[in-house]
């Protein structure tokens, strides 16, 4: 799941970060599509493969989180999409007759923009990701870095750390799932680079004699998978390759065993729910490119 206002990036990013066009802009969305002024949630899912290793991907869309005059709550129809996954998953799981293989829509991921303002956080941030930290692990992220100049970028991952740990917001991977020390000490690393700073292009530029991804400006280019000019390979190393399982397996022991225990103990075992359809209708403001790492 992808969360943020609209121009941050988020599409690129995400057609960049698995190097194919996954983004819901990218299988068919129009320019001219106006914003909805209420939430409206669409999935996309795709097997990418890359040395013979395929995996599902689904991206998930809710357009224009962050657009309205008035935000009140934009998190709402996030936190009840997360949840109905969770629903569906313990509905599978209880059958007595469950498939070997319950299918999985769970959301392992939320990557959260942050816009590169070099200031602080808006309320809307920090109340999206005090309410979603409880159930879906949250990575943030600030938008277009090369906005800002090195030492802006600094003082603004500093002020941002600070103001989150505030709020008592805790962001993956939180600390008391470390498992050991040697887990501890890597993801200190991770914490301490957080938030990333990340740039995204899908366009190719001649650099140093190769073929590299970035954005072009007047003094040069801005290389995406360059660690000097931003954090794009830390963030695609740590969600894709060290840490893809650990997501899965916090988003089910911890998350997912939170929401099915509340559940079974609020109704005394398993019952049908509202849909909640009409919570779409709500007066609720907001919204943006929202995608989610699924198995």
């Amino acid at each position: 799941m992808v969360v943020g206002q609209s121009g941050l990036g988020k599409s690129t990013l995400v057609n960049t970060l698995f190097k194919s066009q996954v983004s819901r802009r990218s299988t068919g969305w129009s320019r001219d599509e106006k914003i909805p002024k209420t939430v409206e949630i669409k999935s996309v899912s795709h097997v990418i493969e890359e040395g013979g290793v395929k995996m599902k991907l689904t991206v998930i869309d809710t357009p224009g989180f962050g657009d309205q005059i008035n935000n009140e709550n934009c998190w709402e129809p996030i936190s009840k999409y997360i949840n109905e996954q969770y629903e569906k998953f313990l509905k599978e799981e209880v059958n007595i007759a469950r498939k070997k293989r319950i299918p999985d829509t769970r959301i392992h991921c939320c990557l959260y923009f942050i816009s590169p303002t070099g200031h602080s956080l808006r309320q809307l941030d920090t109340e999206f990701m005090k309410h979603l930290s409880r159930v879906v692990n949250i990575i943030p992220i600030i938008a277009k870095s090369d906005t800002l100049t090195l030492d802006e970028k600094t003082e603004f991952k500093q002020r941002v750390r600070k103001e989150l740990e505030a709020c008592g917001i805790e962001c993956y991977p939180q600390k008391e799932f470390d498992e050991d020390m040697e887990d501890k000490s890597d993801n200190d690393k991770i914490r301490e680079a957080m938030p990333f700073a990340v740039v995204g292009s899908d366009k190719e530029y001649q650099a140093n004699g190769k073929r590299i991804l970035g954005r072009k400006t007047a003094w040069g280019v801005v290389e995406v998978e360059n660690p000097n000019h931003c954090e794009f390979s830390l963030l695609r190393d740590f969600m894709i390759r060290s840490h893809l399982q650990d997501l899965k397996e916090v988003t089910h022991n911890i998350h997912y065993e939170t929401y099915r225990a509340k559940r079974l103990n609020d109704n005394g075992g398993l019952h049908p729910i509202s849909s909640g359809q009409d919570t779409q209708e709500s007066n609720l403001t907001f919204c943006m490119d929202t995608p989610c790492l699924c198995e």
